[in-house]
């Protein structure tokens, strides 16, 4: 049966609740600051919570690594100014043995990240898309369906929100072309409503192959819906880790470009990998042979500038292999490689076991 040693139990809380405090302090900060600039725009409180709460749940993978990388730095400073680090390694321990515990932590901590906060930060802010999370073609949402005897084009310059079930879309301009490409019907409506049954609205604008404008109610029957619209312009960051395969195979197979997505996916799936990244890292910072008049404020800042140095460089790795320069996986995995070769034989030089 599988024990976890005592020792490895006392480091691995020492790890938690070095990232735990950081992760407070920053989610608390991003938090506080989120909910005074939306307080204005919502009627209540409680509102104006709920949106900053989705909004950290966005920050969330952009701040993690680093905080892992700064949670590294104070669990191993605690420890150095406690000289809790000394009697470990008086104990036959080296840094390495030592951080193995850190990384078993970085990488639960990228797993339920990837596999549990994804799903749900996406599954929460679903419930208000809006334009900003959609790829647009000049500033305006274009949708076009082939039937068998017609065909329809419709065009949203003022956006769209997701209200219930339905999709709704403002500024709509609408055309219905018959199977020569000739336009029977043109359609105005300040706002379409998109449900499982299809096009909708009141008050609409319609022009007739009699170039007579009539002012009724209208509704088109389509097999568009509104998982599809939201499928074919969600941005890769606005679809769960758990769809995303099916999402990328569906996208290639009617020959969309998906390697943005592919990107996305990749960068949830090694996860865990980039967290062990940052916390040998953080490891390799730590490391001294100072054991009085420790400098933690000079290593913690140098660090920090490190850690911000490289999270531009992987930022760019995936620019590359969202552009095609780089596979997608060699674009996710290659920096985390680097980082973990380079930071452990640092640390190597401290291992006199």
């Amino acid at each position: 049966m599988f024990r976890i040693s005592i020792l490895n139990k006392f480091l691995l809380r020492r790890f938690l609740s070095g990232v735990g405090l950081v992760i407070f302090v920053v989610g608390g900060i991003i938090l506080a600051v989120t909910f005074v600039e939306r307080l204005p725009s919502n009627p209540t409180a409680l509102d104006a919570l709920l949106e900053s709460w989705m909004r950290l749940l966005e920050y969330i993978p952009m701040f993690l690594p680093p905080a892992i990388f700064m949670g590294t730095l104070l669990a191993s400073y605690n420890m150095i100014k406690s000289s809790e680090s000394v009697i470990i390694s008086s104990a036959g321990r080296s840094p390495y043995q030592i951080a193995r515990p850190f990384f078993v932590g970085a990488a639960l901590i990228g797993i339920f990240t990837t596999t549990v906060l994804n799903p749900y930060a996406v599954s929460m802010n679903a419930k208000k898309i809006t334009s900003s999370h959609l790829k647009l073609v000049d500033n305006s949402i274009w949708l076009r369906e082939t039937g068998d005897k017609n065909y329809i084009t419709m065009n949203a310059s003022g956006g769209l929100s997701h209200i219930g079930d339905a999709l709704v879309f403002n500024d709509v301009t609408i055309y219905i072309q018959d199977e020569n490409f000739k336009i029977t019907e043109r359609v105005n409506a300040a706002n379409v409503s998109l449900t499982q049954s299809g096009l909708q609205t009141s008050n609409a604008s319609v022009w007739g192959t009699d170039g007579i404008i009539h002012r009724r109610n209208w509704q088109f029957k389509t097999h568009l819906t509104p998982q599809t619209v939201l499928d074919r312009y969600l941005q890769p960051d606005q679809i769960s880790f758990w769809k995303l395969p099916g999402f990328i195979h569906k996208m290639q197979s009617v020959g969309v470009i998906v390697r943005g997505h592919q990107v996305q996916f990749w960068t949830l799936l090694f996860l865990p990998l980039t967290m062990i990244a940052m916390t040998v890292l953080g490891v390799a910072f730590s490391q001294t042979r100072q054991r009085r008049n420790y400098n933690f404020g000079a290593k913690f800042a140098l660090g920090v500038l490190t850690c911000f140095a490289l999270y531009f460089i992987v930022n760019m790795f995936n620019a590359l292999g969202a552009t095609g320069a780089l596979p997608p996986i060699l674009a996710i995995v290659a920096p985390s490689l680097i980082i973990i070769a380079a930071s452990g034989i640092y640390i190597a030089s401290f291992d006199t076991v």
